[in-house]
């Protein structure tokens, strides 16, 4: 007997809906802009890391305009780095240590701005939460100092579930450091207790991508790959799916990397997302004072211009298990379903168009509906399509770009059948 889908949770699938979300990475190790791990890689002693909390400013950090940033990029959900590996708390951590902003230059709560930018723009505010902590030596402490650790860990959690109003989820990250008992059933009901409502991620790192973990997770994670598209069949629980990655080769500003992605890079991650339903969560590290930088910046904004000609597509409509051609994928939102075809060549004079893909007849396999007509969307121009007598095999001629247009992906809708 086939085994059954579990379905999501209300709030798992409300989180699938956002689609696309921005990740920042910053805190005292901006400071040097060599990344976020630059006291674990260049062996910087504690006592001598500890003395960047005189220089931490935030002079330049704007909440309101990164929210409206990520808005009109098109994001729907933003995660800070409320403390990383450093111990380095952004947020009033009220007594529980001295190492947070507020003991900082900066002398102000960064967490709440950002929640309460994120709110402002209509985005959801998700707060990233390290376990790993490098200031309290969590890695290889005795077990007892690990328990009185773990202590700790509850408690400053429980600050940022109880002080910074109705928050979208949990975002945590360095378990992969220690093989111990973290008393996830412990945390985990810490959170449900004053925020029932958010996702709680625990990132399984590069060596485990889309590991499930404990039953209270509602996503499993995908560090610097591509998600692939889950068997769901007899899951206890239905586990949303979340891709992170960096734009260029650092979560954190990293001054001399010159190796970013490109606006067509990040589309088509998206796109890869999209395909298997899971989100794209994009990672961008503000300056030591907490300024957006400008290249990325100017990235997000071109793929926002992107995202906004598919309207709600992207976010509502659910992967088809059809059979397509190289990259090419069907999501589907109703009775109308949308092709989304890669690698498409320019149309144009043959002095002034070169390279891309192929154009043409692209076929798919398993298609569940019989068609009646195609539009691309992008010049609201009719496509044309044939199909099978038993309707499984239908064949779309995928015309490329017009010439002064380039989409990356060009998306085509099916009108089908009620």
């Amino acid at each position: 007997m086939t085994q059954e889908i579990p379905q999501p949770l209300p709030r798992v699938a409300a989180f699938e809906q956002f689609a696309f979300g921005l990740f920042l990475h910053w805190g005292l190790y901006s400071q040097l802009g060599l990344g976020e791990w630059v006291q674990s890689d260049s062996r910087i002693p504690t006592e001598e890391y500890a003395k960047l909390i005189s220089k931490f400013t935030a002079r330049d950090f704007d909440a309101a305009s990164i929210a409206r940033l990520a808005r009109e990029s098109g994001m729907k959900y933003a995660v800070l780095t409320t403390r990383h590996h450093d111990g380095f708390s952004l947020y009033d951590t009220r007594g529980l240590s001295d190492f947070d902003a507020p003991h900082a230059p900066a002398g102000r709560d960064l967490v709440a701005e950002f929640a309460d930018a994120c709110r402002a723009e209509g985005l959801a505010p998700f707060f990233y939460h390290t376990t790993l902590d490098w200031r309290l030596n969590s890695a290889t402490c005795s077990e007892t100092e690990f328990r009185e650790y773990l202590d700790h860990l509850n408690a400053s959690v429980e600050v940022l579930c109880r002080h910074y109003g109705k928050i979208g989820g949990l975002w945590f990250d360095g378990n992969w450091s220690r093989k111990a008992d973290w008393q996830e059933d412990r945390l985990y009901a810490t959170i449900r207790k004053y925020q029932p409502e958010a996702i709680i991620v625990n990132n399984t790192g590069l060596s485990a991508q889309g590991v499930a973990g404990h039953p209270e997770l509602d996503s499993v994670t995908f560090e610097q790959g591509l998600p692939s598209a889950p068997d769901r069949r007899g899951w206890p629980k239905y586990l949303a799916g979340e891709m992170c990655e960096t734009l260029n080769f650092h979560w954190g500003v990293a001054q001399s990397d010159f190796n970013f992605k490109s606006p067509a890079e990040v589309i088509q991650h998206l796109c890869a997302c999209r395909k298997t339903g899971a989100n794209y969560l994009l990672n961008v590290g503000p300056s030591a004072e907490g300024a957006m930088p400008a290249y990325e910046s100017a990235v997000l904004r071109k793929v926002g211009e992107w995202i906004s000609r598919y309207g709600e597509i992207l976010y509502r409509a659910r992967p088809v298990a059809v059979r397509c051609q190289g990259r090419d994928f069907v999501l589907r939102e109703g009775t109308r379903y949308y092709y989304f075809a890669h690698d498409l060549r320019r149309k144009g004079d043959t002095h002034v168009v070169i390279g891309g893909g192929a154009n043409g007849p692209r076929s798919m396999d398993g298609f569940p509906a019989r068609v009646q007509a195609m539009r691309w969307l992008d010049e609201n121009e009719a496509g044309r399509f044939c199909q099978s007598e038993d309707g499984r095999l239908l064949t779309l001629d995928c015309t490329g770009h017009g010439y002064g247009n380039d989409l990356i992906v060009r998306v085509a809708e099916l009108c089908t059948q009620p």
